[in-house]
């Protein structure tokens, strides 16, 4: 098992973070959390029957950033700050007085968020923090067989930036025999501590790779492989099919190769006679580590058993770490029993990878029960009622391509010119904070406290507060802030059918975010309207026009657990149906704006660019049949964040939204060169301010940027809006960066006439 969640069963790393950064509570206090932590989760997997526990998976914050303070790539503006290590890590995470945060990112193709490395000429590696080898000792000394786990050193260099004014040709990969110096020096300390074993995780190799990197590959795990006093290494490779570089890695002196066999089941036809295999462990990620549909075991231990004998020993494993899946099926008592049946989650995931380990070495007898279940139980979803409906089966058939298309850009244009906008008109991306009282009320109506009606009232006074600050600040177009929601997934997943929600699915988003994801079961319809009651409420109210906000498909389905009997395709396009009809029904209720927002159409991009052209189709035939059936008048909003936009630039253009608004703070609006290289000649409002760090941004700041992206964009089509929506952030910060905002936009647009 390749890793495990962290943020603790019932969240506890996530309670003690934000005491901590609150000041309800110390340093002594929320390292205690994180060790009882620590210490439970290595007990727990020890106690299932793991040989081998990883240690070194915990984090405060995010992996990649514990990496670049184990190796001492510190940028200089945290380092100044004069502050202790610990607080140093979270300046680097979310900012701290002038200093702003690390670039933060989609980890692959998943929906974790990691911090991006700044790399420069002259950082100077060398291991600066010794946690992971503490950790191994805590492990250690508690009984359990540790595996010390490290982003490997290539995945680690290839996910970094340049640091600010390093010069053009320099890339981090240059600083390759550097890091690796400290590398070399960590697995030596790591040895004399005892570690048997460590792991180097390098999934930037299930992408495309140059030739160079792959060269990069060998020398790196030659020269660590080489080393005279190291623990054992098992290389880890995941989230898909490491192409070339299995090949690299078999011909290394490294003791064992972890592969992907679910994301990268294609693998297995070329494992036999791969050169260098025979001396290694190969570590075959059978249970899928992303997923929450019980293992198909009689598959897997077939898959299993066709590789002995291609290596010089078979283990089974995860396909990736279990950070990406729920705690435990056993804490849900909502789900409808037969679904929860069909679930497995990182408790049950741990124990399928037992049972198959056993089968190998015991064989099949040893565990027949087990495989009966599992047989019994894939049986019966397969012939489950409740996966079907006929008639969504029925209205995807009898579409055709009127159904994804609108008039031409120029013509909706002029038509929504009767918005009476001004330039630079100033919005919001959704949502506003999320208060305690708005928590409350929820949770109050859940455990049967207040009745429906009370609720309603509750959220519509919410929603009056936010639309007269809106009003006050001076904002152009308005949102209603979505205080009924939970989520921007689950809640529309609770509202349609084919989804099923957990009570304590929560999973790490980044820090001490965390979402839990809806899992989708079966076929996807729309009873009745979802939000068309509250964005009428919030348009009555006021004479600026309203956003409706929607959650478009592509990202219902990224961030959900997708089934996996059809293609992902199909799937997609049955929510869009049910989001098309959501967004007619607001134009029809009188809301001229509406705002489809797809942040994970860049997420779900296939690693490798063979893939890429069959799902930008599905994912931007998905948004434009969910958008293309209203008016021209009706401006139509997209928004995408924190992800690396350029792979995907010419599909954002042809989703042919009427406005796109895009994550731009952190990396200094880069992403519009990339819009006008492809020609993109729809409005665009890039984020002038990033809402995941608590500073508030200064009018100069903003105005500056949007000077910047007037470069790019011509005024009549640039927006002006924040990064992403406000929910995480607290009133008195939202309101006077919001402030700041609207006095930054008023600053350009005077300049302008």
């Amino acid at each position: 098992m390749l890793g495990y969640p962290r943020i603790g069963p019932n969240r506890e790393l996530k309670r003690a973070l934000e005491d901590y950064w609150s000041g309800r509570c110390d340093e002594a206090h929320l390292r205690e959390v994180a060790r009882e932590l620590r210490a439970d989760t290595w007990r727990a997997l020890r106690d299932a029957g793991l040989d081998s526990v990883p240690s070194g998976t915990f984090s405060f914050y995010d992996h990649v950033l514990d990496t670049a303070v184990t190796f001492g790539a510190v940028p200089e503006r945290h380092a100044a700050l004069g502050l202790g290590p610990l607080d140093t890590y979270f300046a680097m995470a979310r900012g701290a007085d002038s200093a702003a945060p690390l670039e933060m990112t989609k980890w692959f193709d998943t929906n974790y968020h990691y911090l991006v490395p700044e790399i420069a000429p002259d950082t100077r590696f060398r291991v600066a923090d010794r946690i992971p080898i503490e950790q191994y000792r805590e492990a250690a000394a508690a009984g359990v067989p540790a595996r010390p786990v490290l982003v490997g050193p290539l995945t680690f260099l290839l996910l970094a930036k340049p640091a600010a004014g390093s010069p053009d040709s320099f890339r981090p990969l240059d600083k390759l025999d550097e890091l690796l110096d400290a590398y070399a020096e960590l697995l030596g300390e790591l040895h004399s501590a005892g570690a048997e074993w460590v792991q180097l995780d390098e999934p930037a190799f299930a992408a495309d790779r140059s030739p160079a990197e792959l060269d990069a590959l060998r020398r790196a795990y030659h020269r660590l492989g080489g080393l005279a006093r190291r623990p054992d290494l098992l290389v880890a490779g995941y989230f898909g099919d490491l192409g070339e570089a299995l090949d690299v890695l078999a011909v290394t002196p490294v003791e064992a190769i972890a592969v992907d066999l679910v994301a990268g089941r294609s693998q297995v036809d070329r494992l036999p006679g791969l050169p260098g295999l025979q001396d290694k462990t190969l570590v075959a990620g059978l249970v899928d580590g992303r997923n929450v549909w019980r293992t198909d075991l009689d598959d897997a231990l077939s898959t299993a058993a066709t590789l002995l004998g291609l290596a010089g020993s078979v283990a089974v494993s995860t396909s990736c770490s279990l950070l990406h899946v729920p705690y435990d099926v056993e804490a849900e008592a909502g789900i409808d029993p037969r679904v929860k049946s069909w679930l497995a989650f990182a408790v049950q995931k741990v124990r399928e990878v037992v049972v198959l380990g056993r089968a190998l070495r015991e064989g099949r007898d040893a565990v027949a029960d087990d495989l009966a279940a599992a047989r019994a139980i894939a049986a019966d979803r397969a012939e489950a009622d409740l996966v079907r409906d006929h008639r969504v089966q029925a209205r995807l058939k009898s579409l055709r391509p009127q159904h994804f298309r609108r008039a031409d850009y120029a013509t909706r244009r002029v038509a929504q010119e009767s918005l009476r906008l001004p330039p630079l008109p100033t919005t919001t991306i959704g949502s506003f904070p999320q208060t305690s009282e708005v928590r409350r009320a929820r949770a109050a109506l859940r455990r049967g406290r207040i009745d429906r009606a009370t609720y309603r009232q509750r959220m519509r006074d919410e929603i009056e507060h936010v639309v007269r600050r809106q009003e006050e600040l001076g904002l152009d177009v308005l949102v209603h802030g979505e205080p009924e929601r939970n989520d921007m997934v689950q809640y529309f997943a609770e509202h349609l059918g084919g989804f099923a929600c957990t009570d304590h699915g929560w999973v790490q988003s980044y820090g001490s975010r965390c979402v839990r994801p809806p899992i989708l079961y079966g076929d996807v319809s729309r009873p009745e309207p979802i939000t068309v009651e509250w964005a009428t409420h919030a348009q009555r109210l006021t004479t600026k026009p309203v956003k409706g906000m929607l959650t478009g498909p592509v990202t219902i389905l990224a961030w959900s657990f997708v089934r996996d009997d059809q293609p992902l395709a199909d799937t997609a396009a049955q929510i869009a149906l049910a989001i098309r009809d959501e967004v007619r029904d607001l134009e029809a209720a009188g809301i001229r704006v509406v705002q489809v927002d797809e942040p994970a159409l860049r997420e779900l991009l296939p690693l490798r660019a063979a893939e890429h052209r069959r799902y930008l189709e599905w994912a931007v035939n998905a948004f434009r049949l969910a958008t293309s059936g209203v008016a021209d008048s009706t401006q139509i909003h997209t928004h995408l964040c924190y992800s690396e936009f350029g792979d995907v630039i010419e599909a954002i253009a042809a989703l042919d939204a009427d406005v796109t608004s895009i994550e731009a703070a952190r990396s200094r609006m880069e992403v519009l060169g990339d819009l006008a290289a492809v020609g993109f000649a729809r409005g665009v409002g890039p984020g002038v301010y990033d809402i995941h760090s608590p500073r508030v941004p200064e009018v100069d700041e903003i105005a500056s940027l949007l000077r910047a992206a007037l470069a790019a964009v011509p005024a009549e089509r640039l927006w002006v809006n924040p990064d992403c929506g406000l929910k995480t952030r607290g009133y008195p910060e939202v309101e006077a960066a919001l402030e700041n905002l609207v006095r930054a936009a008023a600053q350009v647009r005077a300049s302008l006439a």
